[in-house]
């Protein structure tokens, strides 16, 4: 595994320690545009330094302080002709768009945003075409404001409690920290009560990793303690040896379209 650190918060650097250590750490000259032309830079680069890990074989992991980030790793993984589902924990369904979030965080929307709806800036910019709603499952998702819920309802996107499960073909696993119950992890940016269990997180981690074809991972650090021993846990949890599904970056050129998807994105 290569670990990919982008340091910020939105479109804020963030200063100060990370639970892993970097291999590569992502700080792009930001332009004075909006919140998310500056995002699409900083997602730009993501997408640019996973595709490349994942060429090599490799299973990058990404950490970054929100859950946007996401939208690069994603992108990454289809520049380098896999089409992923993906694995999403966090408390919340970061299903909103700017019609429906009445707090305007931008850091609410990236599943929308992978879906094809919401703002299309980072998308665009990074070339992400729309994953199906069908290859996307939320685990847990507690705290839902109503637009949300009802969106929820009526896709095809899988949601369920935190715990096992087994996705067709490769996937991106994308763990935001504040899935984990508020109380034993302090310091949380939007802390949600009623949540699993640390030691629950971190088996149902492990329990994906085992049955599943990695092709990358997402960790959205959205703590004020990035190096507390429940975030250490988990991120642990997500890059400790263990047997594993081979990556799909050595998949066969038999293996199919299911699997890979041979286009020539850019790099």
């Amino acid at each position: 595994m290569s670990v990919i650190l982008s340091p910020f918060h939105l479109d804020e650097q963030l200063s100060g320690p990370w639970p892993l250590p970097p291999d590569v750490t992502l700080t792009p000259d930001l332009p004075s545009g909006s919140p998310w032309e500056r995002m699409a830079v900083i997602s730009t680069g993501i997408a640019g330094a996973v595709a490349d890990s994942c060429r090599r074989g490799d299973v990058p992991v990404v950490l970054s302080g929100d859950c946007v980030a996401s939208l690069g790793v994603v992108a990454g993984v289809q520049r380098a002709g896999v089409n992923p589902s993906v694995v999403w924990l966090d408390a919340h369904g970061d299903v909103q768009t700017e019609q429906t979030s009445t707090s305007g965080y931008l850091g609410a929307m990236p599943i929308r945003q992978l879906v094809g709806g919401a703002d299309r800036t980072v998308p665009d910019t990074t070339g992400l075409r729309p994953v199906p709603e069908q290859a996307v499952t939320l685990l847990d998702g507690r705290d839902l404001d109503p637009p949300e819920a009802r969106y929820l309802a009526q896709s095809q996107i899988r949601q369920q409690p935190v715990g096992p499960v087994a996705v067709q073909g490769p996937i991106v696993l994308h763990v935001d920290v504040d899935v984990v119950e508020s109380g034993e992890l302090p310091g949380l940016l939007f802390p949600a009560s009623g949540g699993p269990s640390l030691d629950q997180v971190v088996a149902a981690i492990g329990e994906i990793r085992r049955n599943n074809q990695l092709a990358a991972i997402s960790l959205a650090c959205t703590t004020e303690n990035r190096t507390s021993a429940a975030v250490l846990r988990i991120a642990t949890a997500l890059t400790e040896p263990h047997e594993q599904t081979p990556s799909p970056h050595r998949v066969s050129p038999s293996a199919g379209p299911a699997a890979r998807d041979e286009r020539s994105d850019p790099a």
